[in-house]
């Protein structure tokens, strides 16, 4: 509801005497709509379609606009003026007429109807302040001018603003009435309602919403004069923001006010001058609101204000920086789902930007699942990384990862390079190719490359173990994640002695893999495996009992894994990433990492580079 269309409804309940009173709001909205076209001297904003040829003469414009202002806005300000003095006169007649029924007031008479006078006055006055500010707003925006904030505090001076005498009747008829405590205070919900809890809900009932924000050079200066300026009027805060670039800071508050608070704004003003600042604010009552901020659908600052919505974490990545072409396409489809940005932040520390976390609102009835390709074809196009998360309170709270050992931990396939120092490398490699493209069941392929290790020697072990290739940042990673008190598993379809080499490695909690069968004087390989084949079921079947081992939800636990074999242990983590892995895994995985480092997973879990720095000091 436009304010010019609220202010009539709202008048229409004040008494007939009341309405000559009223700032005439459509009168002056009405001039600046029809004398203050085209007039506006802050040519970059004063029209979408207002451009310039080189041969254009930009004097001419600007010469021809500041004349009208000139004109224009001495002419508005008058009116204006004309306008707050009629309502302040008013209001100065009703404040007399206050002070004398206070006066007539006897001992054991109630003072309810006087009371009600005075929040009825301040009622007037706070929706008059208000269309004030908002006409200047509307003057500032059509003249290309900045007069709010002086006018505010030129306004100050005047009576019906810092309406210091009413405040004082007011108060003396709370204290009369047994609620003078009523501002923001609590009291007990559990007794039976007293009279003075009504004339305390009256009060509060009066309460105004208010959006303030003070944008400036001076960072701390800034959130301490709105902070001070909102202590003096004893306004609630209900949310706040704020945001850095360097020395520039927006400090932006929403706050609840009474109507006695009015000056605030020519306080504000003052603090906007006194620190360089920008202000700007904007008034309404609570009944204006699409959504009140009592309820349980209220909407942070930092929030897109829209009902039925999702809330997601989006990390993207790319080792060798994000482009502008890719974050522009990604933008677009975000504008294209319908999908708000809330808030970005910057999580590595690079020379070029690598890495972004988005905050996300996602519609409701958008399924993620159904525009996983958009979002694949998208990543691949850049060679950039987008994984997309629930925003939960289990998001930063994990406290188990779970790995794959081949291709994932380590950059070989260790029955390959068994199969290398035995010269079969060939016909085992074929076959591992096709299980990780789940072309093969595992126990099937499992079996048909163990059964060609018979009579390798069991020493050969010792030679693989020394030959293994960590993956780049897999030290870092596990040391990272053990300092922040998570527990470690690796979970191998290859073979437990290396796996367990891996674990010390990398200081692990767990090791789980197939157990090679030995000749009995234990010098060679049979052939064969002994005890439970670790196949894509039981890797799944591991990592739950770890967890419930160590009394770690589900929801707590991350896997990472980059074969067929490991997309139902990544399904069975609340988060599943694929890293560096084949295209059917990437296709089913909940999220997916294709650059070279493992230490990028820290960014997945929210973790900043400045974050994990520090993790390292403590491992």
């Amino acid at each position: 509801m436009k304010y010019g269309s609220y202010l009539e409804l709202q008048k229409a309940e004040f008494p007939a005497s009341w309405q000559a009173h009223f700032l005439d709001y459509t009168k002056l909205k009405t001039y600046l709509k029809t004398r203050m076209v085209d007039t506006s001297v802050h040519l970059s904003t004063a029209c979408p379609s207002l451009t310039f040829k080189w041969e254009d003469s930009v004097a001419d414009t600007l010469g021809s606009r500041l004349e009208r202002v000139r004109t224009l806005t001495p002419e508005f300000i008058r009116m204006l003026d004309a306008q707050v003095t009629k309502v302040n006169t008013f209001f100065e007649r009703m404040q007399s007429d206050i002070q004398v029924l206070c006066k007539a007031l006897r001992a054991e008479q109630e003072p309810q109807s006087v009371l009600n006078e005075v929040l009825r006055l301040e009622r007037f006055v706070f929706l008059n302040f208000t269309g004030v500010a908002k006409a200047l707003k509307k003057h500032d925006k059509w003249a290309g001018l900045f007069v709010r904030e002086p006018y505010l505090v030129r306004m100050s001076e005047l009576e019906f603003v810092a309406s210091t005498e009413l405040q004082q009747i007011k108060a003396e008829l709370v204290a009369r009435l047994g609620c003078d405590e009523v501002v923001g205070s609590s009291r007990d919900t559990t007794r039976a309602p007293t009279p003075s809890d009504k004339h305390r809900a009256d009060i509060e009932h009066a309460t105004q919403t208010a959006m303030v924000s003070l944008r400036g050079p001076h960072g701390t200066d800034i959130i301490g004069g709105v902070l001070t300026c909102l202590s003096k009027h004893k306004c609630q805060i209900v949310d706040f923001s704020l945001s850095r670039l360097h020395h520039d800071v927006t400090f932006g508050v929403l706050v609840h006010l009474h109507e006695r608070s009015v000056d605030l704004f020519s306080d504000l003003a003052q603090t906007a001058q006194r620190w360089d600042g920008t202000l700007s604010f904007d008034v309404q009552d609570a009944q204006l609101k699409a959504t009140k901020l009592a309820t349980s659908a209220q909407y942070a600052l930092s929030e897109a204000p829209y009902a039925q919505r999702i809330k997601y974490v989006a990390t993207v990545l790319n080792e060798r920086g994000l482009s502008p072409e890719f974050l522009s396409e990604w933008l677009a489809w975000l504008l294209a789902k319908k999908i708000s940005v809330e808030q970005m932040r910057r999580l590595d520390r690079r020379t070029s930007l690598m890495c972004v976390e988005f905050r996300l609102s996602v519609p409701h009835d958008l399924g993620l699942d159904k525009v996983r390709a958009e979002l694949i074809a998208i990543s691949s196009a850049h060679q950039t990384d987008v994984a997309l998360q629930p925003d939960n309170v289990f998001r930063r709270q994990k406290r188990l990862v779970v790995f794959d050992m081949d291709s994932t931990l380590i950059q070989q396939e260790v029955i390959d390079e068994i199969a290398r120092a035995t010269g079969i490398e060939e016909q085992v490699a074929a076959i591992t190719e096709r299980a990780m493209q789940g072309e093969m069941d595992f126990g099937e392929s499992l079996a048909a490359r163990v059964a060609l290790l018979a009579g390798t020697p069991v020493s050969v072990l010792e030679g693989v173990k020394q030959r293994l290739v960590f993956t780049e940042g897999a030290h870092y990673l596990c040391r990272a994640l053990k300092s922040a008190g998570f527990k470690l598993a690796v979970i191998s379809g290859g073979f437990l002695p290396l796996a367990k080499h891996v674990k010390t490695e990398l200081g692990l909690d767990y090791a789980f893999a197939n157990q090679l069968a030995v000749s009995a004087d234990g010098s060679v390989l049979v052939g064969e495996t002994v005890g439970p084949v670790v196949d894509a079921a039981r890797k799944a079947e591991l990592l739950e009992v770890i967890a419930q081992a160590e009394g770690i939800a589900i929801d707590q636990v991350v896997a990472v894994g980059d074969g067929a074999n490991d997309l139902l242990m990544l399904a069975k983590a609340s988060l599943g990433i694929a890293f560096n892995a084949k295209p059917r895994v990437q296709e089913q995985a909940r999220a997916r990492i294709n650059q070279k480092s493992l230490a990028n997973i820290l960014y997945l879990m929210g973790y900043s580079e400045s974050e994990a720095s520090e993790l390292q000091l403590l491992g």
